[in-house]
């Protein structure tokens, strides 16, 4: 029995997470932290492995936390950037057993799209994200937005291309979009959505849309459910579920 402490664990997906536990047999729900409460209730619980799904202002400290205990952490807050995944790789440089996955999404759905999308770079001359999610939604692009376009960046650079064509001269601020790895991101908020992403490539003559939709908070049980098994034999930092999908 894997036993589980979830940070964040009033929160949507933090209690989305706490049921998806309590509807396993081999997973023991031992601790919900709040905002408010100590993380030394990780400790105290003995737990086995910790799910972070809080904010980005506290993601790093509640790693961190978890590593010098010797408890590995999955990380599904969004919104994780480059700079605070080297910082917890550096954590892990002295805690060689520990493991962290940071998951930018946990839908299975989700992942694939992603993997597909970085496939599909790599044959079109130009591509642009488009995530949409609920009105409560703090960050903007969406971590899953701004992995996509990681991923999209590296592939089109591994494939030689040149940058996406835009003839833009004047536009108001914002309306191209972040840009994230030279690809244009552009992020939507709307009351009744929960998570939904399109990945749209154009070509001479065609076009190709790669589009995935939650409509629910369930859609993350099982991503939440094999990262939080996985983690426990997979020492150092792990981004992105693909690598337990295609790797498993």
């Amino acid at each position: 029995m894997l036993k589980v402490a979830v940070i964040g664990a009033y929160g949507k997906l933090g209690s989305q997470s706490c049921l998806a536990i309590e509807a396993t047999s081999d997973l023991s729900l031992v601790a919900r932290i709040g905002s408010k409460d100590s993380l030394q209730a990780v400790v105290d619980a003995g737990a086995d492995v910790a799910l972070d799904v809080t904010r980005p202002d506290a993601v790093l400290a509640n790693v961190s936390f978890c590593v010098s205990a010797g408890v590995p952490v999955v990380v599904g807050t969004s919104g994780v950037n480059e700079s605070q995944r080297s910082e917890i790789a550096d954590l892990l440089a002295a805690a060689p057993r520990i493991g962290v996955i940071v998951a930018p999404n946990f839908s299975l759905g989700a992942v694939l799209m992603m993997t597909f999308a970085a496939q599909a770079a790599r044959h079109f001359e130009s591509v642009e994200v488009v995530e949409l999610h609920h009105a409560r939604k703090v960050d903007a692009p969406s971590g899953t937005a701004s992995r996509t376009a990681e991923l999209l960046g590296a592939a089109r650079a591994e494939a030689g291309l040149a940058p996406v064509p835009d003839a833009t001269e004047k536009s108001l601020d914002g309306a191209r979009g972040a840009v994230v790895s030279g690809v244009h991101v552009h992020s939507v908020r709307l009351p009744g959505l929960v998570a939904h992403q399109e990945v749209l490539f154009g070509g001479t003559g065609e076009t190709l849309t790669l589009r995935h939709d939650s409509m629910s908070y369930s859609s993350f049980d099982a991503g939440i459910l094999l990262a939080l098994r996985a983690v426990v034999d997979k020492p150092g930092l792990t981004v992105g579920l693909e690598h337990l999908l295609f790797n498993a």
